[in-house]
């Protein structure tokens, strides 16, 4: 017997090596990275065989051309940001989506002057990135029969929030409503949201898996993704206990703003993440031309991954 178990442990042989993943996020870990938490702590990643590297940014504007350059396997980056960076050239394709809800808005205090997108004529609106956000704010504004010269644009350098509490400006553009209007809570102040997806702006996935697809491993990036669709599924069926696996990660994420942001950000994380809906894509790079920010309109298997169809 002991001959018989020597030779079946011989048989066994090591166990396989984890393939190693290095995932760049967007930002700061936030809820809104909630998926690629849970997975990690609830070992999703290591049943499909995935070692996981998570890394935060020191500059948000990396995470795009670290992936392109093949120096992270994949990047958090934006839809919209995606349309942009492939016009100019950047070797990147969406291969998975991680919020596939807008959560940008166009951000007031609920008791203010402004009530309705009209009122913002003559007013002033606070911003912190141009291009996609200013193309977003001029159909916004046109679905009120405003013109982008009809507001002041002040560059409030990230300070969103503040500056509308302060009455720096009347409104800001950028804002997540998953974020700043909790933010304002907090504060006391009570913001609203008009929403771009409702006013003038076609839909899109707000945070989205990027990769190069001339350097990229197509199949740990779909185990990548297996993986953060089961969390996604753990969130959604017990969204308390998955808010207190991702807050014990670390003792600045568990905090009011990020328990607040993490409830409005369930229901937007994208519950098939490897699934493409690329009547969304084409639409968006047709907006993007219609403003001019792009030029011309590229197939949407030069901006994402086709299932079905490689890289």
């Amino acid at each position: 017997m002991k001959h018989l178990a020597a030779l079946l442990c011989l048989s066994a042989g090591p166990a396989a090596a984890a393939d190693e993943l290095t995932v760049m996020l967007d930002w700061f870990v936030n809820p809104d990275h909630g998926p690629i938490i849970v997975a990690q702590e609830k070992g999703y990643f290591a049943e499909e065989g995935l070692a996981v590297e998570i890394i935060a940014p020191a500059d948000p504007a990396d995470p795009p051309k670290m992936a392109a350059a093949g120096r992270a396997d994949l990047a958090i980056s934006y839809q919209p940001q995606l349309h942009l960076q492939v016009a100019e050239g950047l070797p990147l394709k969406r291969v998975g989506t991680l919020v596939a809800t807008p959560l940008n808005c166009l951000l007031v205090q609920a008791d203010g002057p402004v009530e309705k997108i009209a009122d913002l004529k003559g007013r002033k609106i606070g911003f912190s990135v141009a291009g996609v956000e200013g193309a977003m704010l001029t159909a916004m504004l046109g679905s009120a029969g405003l013109k982008a010269d009809d507001v002041e644009m002040v560059n409030v350098n990230w300070s969103l929030s503040p500056s509308l509490m302060s009455g720096q400006v009347d409104a800001v553009i950028g804002a997540f409503r998953n974020f700043e209007l909790n933010q304002m809570k907090i504060e006391g102040v009570e913001g609203r949201c008009f929403y771009p997806e409702e006013t003038g702006v076609p839909a899109y996935d707000e945070l989205i898996y990027v990769a190069n697809p001339e350097l990229m491993d197509e199949d740990a990036i779909m185990r990548f993704l297996s993986a953060t669709e089961k969390a996604v599924q753990f969130i959604v069926n017990h969204p308390e206990d998955s808010w207190e696996i991702f807050a014990a990660t670390s003792t600045e994420l568990d905090d009011d703003l990020n328990a607040m942001a993490w409830i409005d950000t369930v229901s937007r994380f994208a519950l098939r993440p490897a699934a493409l809906d690329a009547g969304r894509y084409a639409r968006f790079e047709t907006f993007l031309d219609e403003t001019g920010l792009i030029e011309g309109t590229r197939p949407v298997s030069d901006l994402a991954l086709v299932p079905g169809g490689g890289a």
